[in-house]
């Protein structure tokens, strides 16, 4: 038995190591005084200060910022009112209706985002309209955002118990107030936790992002991307390491309020 734990403990901590080693990597290197090769030179904080002050990388995490900002809160009240609606209103066909909704979680990006390009372009073609730009980019991100959404929140009203919307409407409640007064600060950190979900997606996204963007719709993904191909510099480490804290982040905060709703 001793032997099957000490094994097993060496296993995971190899896989652990094989998963964080290059992430903790690009962090060290991120206070690298070297412009560039891996001999270490020094600990600085230059390559973050020339960040603040690149033209840019501060156009990109604008863009970056208002597309996950605007795509959260749409995919926010949409997966929302989904998952409403397939909970308390859908009786039939709901198993069909899940199945679908998962179709997006499970499609590689690379099919969606030439899914989305090709939409695109049949749109433009036949109503002039979704040229690639910003809001190309906001409607791919809604597209697989949603369904992460409408499954937080409909792990949340699943462990509702459905006894406090009749108590509400037996003292007199319209069907308005019972969502306004009951459901909805029921649902709400349900929904938090699926915008935080959805906010990262968002933030991290670069196919999606590569493939339904156009000129001046530079987002950071992209941004690093474009910037690796000319040679990996410290000033991308830091760049990653500040994208990835913002994302681990966010992740956490989403993790905390889902604890939260199962206590």
């Amino acid at each position: 038995m001793r032997r099957s734990s000490w094994f097993n403990s060496a296993v995971a901590w190899a896989v652990y190591a094989l998963l964080y080693a290059p992430i903790a990597i690009v962090v060290v290197f991120s206070f690298n005084a070297a412009r560039a090769g891996m001999e270490w030179q020094g600990a600085t904080l230059d390559w973050y200060r020339r960040l603040f002050v690149n033209e840019q990388v501060q156009s990109a995490l604008k863009v970056s910022l208002i597309v996950a900002v605007t795509s959260t809160a749409m995919a926010a009240v949409l997966g929302t009112t989904l998952a409403l609606a397939l909970e308390k209103h859908m009786r039939r066909g709901r198993e069909w209706v899940n199945g679908l909704l998962a179709v997006p979680v499970f499609v590689p990006d690379i099919v969606l985002a030439v899914a989305l390009l090709l939409f695109f372009g049949l749109m433009r073609d036949w109503f002039k309209v979704f040229e690639l730009g910003l809001t190309t980019i906001i409607a791919g991100h809604v597209t697989f955002q949603i369904p992460f959404v409408a499954m937080v929140v409909r792990a949340r009203l699943a462990g509702m118990d459905p006894a406090l919307d009749e108590a509400a409407r037996d003292l007199g409640a319209t069907s308005w107030q019972v969502f306004r007064h009951v459901t909805l600060p029921l649902l709400m950190p349900g929904i938090v936790a699926g915008a935080m979900l959805a906010f990262t997606l968002s933030l991290d996204d670069f196919v999606v992002s590569f493939f339904s963007g156009g000129p001046g719709s530079t987002t950071l993904p992209v941004y690093i991307y474009s910037s690796v191909k000319r040679g990996v510099t410290p000033e991308i480490h830091a760049l990653s390491t500040l994208l990835m804290a913002v994302s681990v982040i966010a992740t956490v905060v989403a993790m905390m309020l889902q604890r939260r709703d199962v206590r």
